[in-house]
């Protein structure tokens, strides 16, 4: 999985690496690789909850997803669509893993047991979604 997603992000920089002689300087700042984390979100061992319970978890897990947001700490979230362990996942933009495993710990839902989680580094060019600094709320 991992050599797929190596393989992946060169194919897709091999374009833009041959157009930096002639893109200006802030774009080929842009196009640094940086260190980011995935986290891939798992069924956890406690998903028995009643239904109030469940939604409540539910709501302060969005909400935690939110404020995570708007902090410039997590730059991409979602769940999966289909059935299976794998629940979502979250791309973090954080200095170390230990930082991100503190912010997972503020989510109500890997706290209650729903939800646990695997953590990977991640790179890809901060652009787009991961340009660095917080979003402006609407």
């Amino acid at each position: 999985m991992r050599l797929i997603l190596l393989l992946l992000l060169i194919a897709f920089s091999l374009p833009t690496y041959s157009q930096k002689k002639t893109a200006p300087k802030k774009a080929e700042a842009e196009m640094n690789i940086k260190e980011y984390w995935f986290v891939l979100l798992k069924s956890g061992p406690t998903r028995n909850q009643d239904s109030a319970t469940a939604a409540e978890i539910q709501k302060a897990h969005m909400a935690n997803i939110n404020r995570l947001y708007y902090e410039g700490k997590l730059k991409v979230a979602g769940p999966f669509g289909d059935d299976g362990d794998w629940q979502g996942l979250f791309i973090f933009d954080c200095k170390s893993k230990e930082e991100v495993e503190q912010l997972l710990k503020t989510d109500k839902a890997v706290a209650s047991g729903r939800l646990t989680y695997e953590i990977h580094s991640w790179y890809t060019a901060p652009m787009g979604s991961f340009k660095p600094g917080k979003p402006k709320k609407p």
